[in-house]
């Protein structure tokens, strides 16, 4: 899984990958996601990337073994997405 995001200050894409490899920093106008807590914040993209790594390879695990099962998807992602629709809704989307 790669997590891919927008700046809201340029709105440019990147992954994390490229935010890890800036230190934090936006790869494209060098701006830092968010002043306090650079550090932090790649650290929690990175392991937010590692995580869906994980819960991606286990599911895919899962559903090659045809279990007599079906998953309640709001038990796996209705958290995930609250925090995401939330994190969306708190940003600006950038002027072109």
């Amino acid at each position: 899984m790669k997590i891919k995001l927008y700046h809201s200050e340029c709105g440019r894409e990147a992954l994390v990958r490229q935010i890890l490899d800036t230190g934090g920093h936006c790869p494209w106008d060098g701006r830092p996601y968010n002043k306090d807590y650079t550090a932090v914040l790649a650290e929690a993209l990175e392991a937010a990337e590692e995580a869906g790594h994980v819960l991606e390879n286990a599911m895919e695990k899962i559903s090659e073994m045809h279990p007599d099962m079906r998953v309640d998807r709001d038990s796996v992602l209705g958290n995930i997405e609250g925090h995401i629709r939330r994190l969306n809704e708190r940003q600006k989307v950038p002027s072109k």
